[in-house]
């Protein structure tokens, strides 16, 4: 018989692991409003003045947050230490100040801005916001009800898998996360443009909502022709790409509605493949647009004829099986389907992303959205042990 390899053993491991895990908790329910174990706080609002010079918008936000930024700054740079014996960080300092002023307005001034509050140099500033680019893994929820009101959700997981605590089985980059989530409020003559759930120090969108026309949240997609060939390609002065984070926040803050939306995220070369997940503000608005990085492979939108009354996204092509040992989807759905159309709301709908493994060690937030409503709200999570690692 042949033996078994590292590489089988690690694999059978993980998948029994995650199976075990997987196995220990059924569909949650009671869990709105926030509460207990998994609930860790509320997140602060936040204005950011678009009518201020870029460099100063974010000046107050940095100010309230700048120890936890140093800090979460500061465990990037000992974890990349350990790559190329450390000249990862000299890299990061000599070369990534460069690449700032290729970025397109207002994220290079805004960006050079918030290095500018924080004594943050320049190239941490900017890795930090790189990061984003290729290390969220997310899971994402549009819904429609029987009165065709449209609810949007998501858990934010930061998925970059280093820097796991032992002792306390939990990552260290997701817990020094946490404190840097905040809630803003952009706008421009005191009108409220769009709103988000953001990171301090990340001027890109992730999870946004334009009140009474449409709700963006973005995951990662998997693929060989990732993100990093993206930002090699941008230093190599290739440019006709859109960074992902900056694409989301251009579509809600000039897009005047859900169809218009829907074909800016379509259309738009990016520097990785993503999904964009987005709702709207009336029946059948909702859908998961799967993207590489030059075109659109497929959009998957509602359909009540179809009995088709929500889109689930997590990493995975909705055509394909996502792996065995990081399969959300199948709970998520499980638990949405026991939910029932006639039951869903936005509190059914964060018992969903509350249920173990769609909850786990990487979870930083949940955001609930309601685009007829204007509404955003997002919470801190925490994922109690025994909780899968992702």
């Amino acid at each position: 018989m042949k033996p078994i390899s590292v590489h089988d053993f690690i694999v059978i491991s993980l998948c029994l692991f995650s199976q075990f895990v997987r196995g220990l908790e059924d569909c949650r329910s009671g869990m709105y409003p926030p509460k207990g174990p998994t609930f860790k706080g509320n997140v602060t609002w936040y204005t950011v003045n678009l009518d201020l010079p870029p460099s100063e918008r974010w000046t107050q936000v940095i100010k309230d947050k700048n120890t936890e930024l140093i800090t979460m700054v500061q465990t990037i740079k000992d974890l990349a230490k350990g790559f190329l014996d450390g000249k990862l960080v000299d890299l990061v300092d000599e070369e990534l100040p460069l690449i700032v002023d290729t970025l397109p307005q207002p994220f290079r001034d805004e960006i050079k801005g918030i290095a500018a509050v924080s004594g943050i140099p320049l190239g941490e500033i900017t890795l930090f916001n790189i990061f984003y680019e290729v290390f969220t893994v997310c899971t994402s929820i549009v819904a429609e009800d029987f009165n065709g009101n449209i609810y949007h959700a998501r858990n934010l997981d930061f998925g970059l898998f280093m820097g796991w605590d032992r002792q306390n089985k939990t990552w260290t980059l997701t817990e020094k996360l946490k404190p840097l989530v905040v809630n803003v409020n952009f706008q421009r003559g005191n009108k409220t443009i769009f709103k988000s759930t953001n990171f301090a120090g990340y001027v890109g969108i992730l999870t946004g909502i334009r009140p009474g026309e449409f709700s963006l949240t973005m995951n990662e997609r998997f693929n060989f022709d990732g993100g990093y060939v993206g930002i090699l390609e941008w230093i190599l002065g290739w440019r006709d790409g859109m960074w992902m984070g900056f694409l989301t926040r251009k579509v809600l803050e000039n897009a005047t509605s859900y169809e218009d939306a829907k074909d800016q995220l379509s259309l738009t070369k990016l520097l990785a493949p993503a999904y964009f997940i987005l709702g709207g503000n009336r029946s059948g608005q909702g859908c998961v647009i799967t993207r590489t990085r030059i075109n659109t492979l497929d959009i998957w939108e509602l359909d009540m004829k179809l009995g088709r009354w929500y889109v689930l996204e997590t990493n995975y092509d909705h055509w394909d099986e996502p792996m065995i040992f990081d399969d959300r989807r199948t709970p998520a759905m499980k638990c949405m389907n026991r939910t029932t159309q006639a039951n869903i709301s936005l509190a059914s709908i964060y018992d969903v992303l509350s249920t173990k493994p769609v909850l786990n060690k990487l979870t930083t937030y949940t955001s609930l959205m309601e685009v007829s409503a204007g509404s955003l709200e997002s919470y801190i999570r925490d994922c109690p042990n025994p909780c899968t690692p992702w």
